[in-house]
């Protein structure tokens, strides 16, 4: 794909760069160039803002963003933006990522954010290249190729398999 940037990674702190890197990876993996970003919605709540007003002038299409616990992050920059948001709750604190889950899947009608499973960066990322591929063919490509791959590798493990 072009090296034009087209996915913002956000997470809220940086103890959440573990997981949200698979969905960095993963973006790498299918050719489409992302950002990364640490902005809480608390702790800097007007970079984040400001993050989310200005990313489509910025080139951005979608935006992935990841937080635990309260989990407002997602929310927060999908309600400054117009652009596809992709949240990605993450396991932290005593309920395990359940309130992260809930309060990230949660929104208020007309402020929706698309939510993936607890840690699941990886589908994120996935999710975010399907979304570009309506617009842009070369994602659509590395998805197939990548579904392609998959389909393979699990017919080479059914050849040999004994039980």
């Amino acid at each position: 794909m072009s090296d034009k940037i087209l996915v913002g990674i956000v997470m809220g702190s940086e103890s959440d760069l573990e997981i949200m890197r698979k969905a960095a990876h993963t973006l790498k993996n299918l050719g489409i160039s992302y950002e990364v970003k640490i902005s809480s919605a608390h702790r800097l709540p007007e970079i984040t803002m400001e993050y989310a007003k200005t990313a489509r002038e910025r080139g951005l299409e979608v935006i992935i963003a990841g937080a635990g616990m309260a989990a407002h992050l997602a929310g927060a920059i999908a309600a400054h933006t117009t652009l596809p948001v992709i949240g990605v709750p993450l396991k932290s604190g005593e309920l395990n990522g359940l309130d992260a889950l809930y309060s990230t899947v949660q929104m208020p009608p007309g402020i929706p954010v698309a939510t993936v499973a607890i840690n699941g960066a990886a589908n994120a990322a996935f999710l975010a290249a399907e979304i570009l591929s309506i617009n842009h063919p070369e994602a659509e490509r590395s998805l197939s190729e990548y579904r392609e791959g998959m389909k393979k590798k699990l017919i080479e493990k059914n050849e040999g398999l004994e039980i």
